[in-house]
């Protein structure tokens, strides 16, 4: 193998390592965020560890946070909870911060 050989490898694998770490943070922060909302929404027990499991395979099936602040808003303001986006919005910017610290230490 030439250095060249060895240099790309180590970058696949550093980007494959990023994009993994990336997604354990990513999927942190939805759990944290179904849990919040589910508290929000009165669940608990089995009911608020599935809703935060759907919010888990909302981001799966089509990732970028608006699709799960949407959702999230649908489902509160569904319950009865009225809520801004904004609010949700930096509910789930204080998750992903949670998130990335959660993760990088464990």
């Amino acid at each position: 193998m030439t250095t060249f050989d060895d240099r790309e490898k180590a970058f696949e694998t550093k980007f494959q390592h990023d994009e993994d770490l990336l997604f354990r943070i990513r999927a942190r922060r939805d759990r944290l965020a179904g849990e919040w909302a589910a508290d929000l929404m009165g669940l608990s027990g089995a009911e608020a560890e599935s809703y935060a499991r759907q919010i888990i395979d909302t981001d799966i099936a089509t990732p970028g946070p608006h699709d799960i602040r949407d959702k999230l808003r649908a489902d509160l303001h569904a319950r009865g909870v009225d809520i801004s986006d904004h609010r949700v919005e930096k509910q789930m910017a204080h998750f992903l911060d949670l998130a990335r610290e959660q993760v990088t230490k464990a």
